[in-house]
């Protein structure tokens, strides 16, 4: 099938109450052509929508240090970054499915490439705090629709999307340091990456195919079958892409509760990674070594990022069911760096490179196994419902422990 066909299709279904007429199934080949493409456009789709949120807020970091913003910028970027991400996850699961995906996903990108023109073009404090709002929305936004999105779509996708956000923590850093190390100002970098949103509608609109009825059998659900269902009451449903089913608020409430299993846990690891990564990184610094104190914290940085893109593509290799054990294993992290911090045990910098290396595979786990758990024990119906509700963990957990963080950041520098 055409990418601009499975455009076509999409928004027609898209339009609630059209039903369309049941297909003959595609021939072997079509069918594993239809699978590559949906696999690579989920992810583009994760690493453009995280690539520009990455990207955009190294550059509001720099202009805001130009323009000689008074305050705490990191306190001023961090909730310009959060809130409206916040507030999307939790209002999403109330009413988000009543608009349809296309229309999601243009104020998406729409919001993507303004947050880059906004802080490009910026000549105030207020107008670089409002590109970064822009990207938070454009981030949140987009992924509530693209993990719901994969409701239609074969479990597989979730691990493509997961990949590709993990790549865009990558990528985006080095390609935003490589430009400005070359010699282009932060605004003609950003000018530059205007691409990355046109590069999210294209995938949507024109290279994932129309959501097709899934397959029984296999692996996969002999797996889903082994597992106890989130709702003891489910019973087997066929997926409908073509409309959101409609859900009682008692029954979003009994899904919810069911979820708690998965979000506590993925809430706590992401707490313990965003203390480690707002509080302790800048503290963690080593004389020993020929690395400034900027380098090493570039190294924390890239480190952190290539642990949690390894860990967000393997879930074709191992799935974890116990994301408690996770979180476990990142607080222990933090309580380890912060004893370090405290009374500087470490004798080498290198033990904290295997640290942070190791927080962010743990990270990544926990995010692309917590739903690819979710999906597996969801029913048909519920499962659009479910991947959106869960999405409000990680920004939970980065929002308490922004909280808590900065305060015991300050607090650790005046006693240093």
């Amino acid at each position: 099938m055409s990418g601009s066909a499975g455009s076509r299709q999409r928004r027609l279904l898209d339009s609630e109450g059209e039903e369309t007429a049941p297909e003959s199934r595609p021939p072997l080949r079509d069918r594993q052509g239809a699978h590559w493409k949906n696999a690579m456009g989920f992810w583009l789709l994760g690493l453009c929508n995280n690539f520009s949120y990455v990207v955009m807020l190294s550059a509001a970091h720099d202009i805001l240090r130009h323009q000689r913003a008074p305050g705490n910028q990191s306190l001023a970027v961090l909730l310009a970054d959060i809130l409206p991400t916040l507030v999307i996850k939790l209002l999403a699961p109330l009413g988000l499915h009543l608009l349809p995906y296309s229309p999601r996903v243009l104020v998406s990108g729409a919001c993507a490439a303004g947050s880059f023109i906004l802080v490009a073009f910026s000549h105030s404090v207020v107008t670089s705090l409002c590109g970064v709002v822009l990207a938070s929305i454009s981030s949140g936004l987009g992924e509530v629709t693209f993990l719901s999105l994969t409701a239609f779509y074969p479990r597989a996708v979730i691990s493509w999307w997961s990949s590709g956000t993990g790549g865009a923590g990558l990528l985006g850093a080095l390609s935003y340091l490589g430009l400005t190390q070359a010699g282009l100002s932060p605004q003609h970098t950003l000018l530059s990456m205007l691409g990355v949103p046109a590069l999210l509608l294209a995938s949507y609109f024109f290279l994932l195919t129309s959501p097709e009825p899934q397959d029984p059998g296999g692996e996969e659900e002999a797996e889903r079958a082994a597992r106890q269902p989130l709702m003891s009451s489910e019973a087997p449903e066929e997926s409908k892409p073509d409309a959101s089913p409609t859900l009682s608020l008692q029954e979003r409430w009994t899904v919810f509760k069911g979820l708690l299993c998965y979000v506590i846990p993925l809430v706590l690891v992401y707490f313990a990674e965003y203390f480690i990564n707002q509080g302790l990184f800048e503290l963690l610094f080593f004389r020993n070594t020929s690395l400034s104190h900027a380098q090493q914290y570039r190294w924390y940085q890239m480190l952190y990022q290539a642990g949690v893109f390894v860990s967000r593509s393997s879930l074709r290799c191992f799935h974890i069911r116990f994301i408690w054990a996770l979180a476990l294993l990142q607080c222990l992290n933090l309580a380890f760096l912060l004893a370090d911090v405290v009374l500087s045990f470490l004798p080498s910098i290198y033990f904290v490179f295997l640290i942070i290396l190791y927080e962010g595979l743990l990270g990544g786990a926990a995010y692309v196994n917590t739903f690819h758990n979710i999906a597996l024990e969801t029913s048909d119906r519920h499962r659009e419902f479910a991947m959106a509700a869960a999405c409000v963990s990680d920004t939970l957990g980065i929002s308490l422990s922004g909280l808590v963080a900065l305060p015991l950041h300050n607090f650790l520098c005046r006693l240093s």
